[in-house]
């Protein structure tokens, strides 16, 4: 097993996501509906959702287009993003 591509996956994620928008409506969705264990259990599944549809795309995406495109690609979105957000249009 590939550890090290297991701690550097979990430690990237954990950090970008702490403090997320997830993590506060979770955080509500507990607070609102007294059944942590359920919001833990609804969250789990919704990660595990996203998560496999974002692995999917990925590979398909090495699969089909060279490695600098998809780097090219990502700077792009993160820039556009970052700019609407900017702005407040998104």
């Amino acid at each position: 097993m590939h550890w090290k591509i297991i701690i550097t996956t979990f430690i990237t994620i954990f950090l970008a996501e702490l403090g997320d928008k997830t993590q506060i409506a979770s955080i509500l969705m507990s607070s609102k509906t007294d059944k942590p264990l359920l919001v833990f259990i609804g969250t789990m599944l919704a990660f595990a959702l996203v998560t496999i549809l974002g692995v999917t795309v990925g590979t398909v995406m090495a699969r089909m287009l060279p490695l600098n495109y998809i780097k090219t690609g990502a700077a792009i979105t993160f820039i556009i993003v970052g700019i609407l957000i900017l702005f407040g249009k998104l």
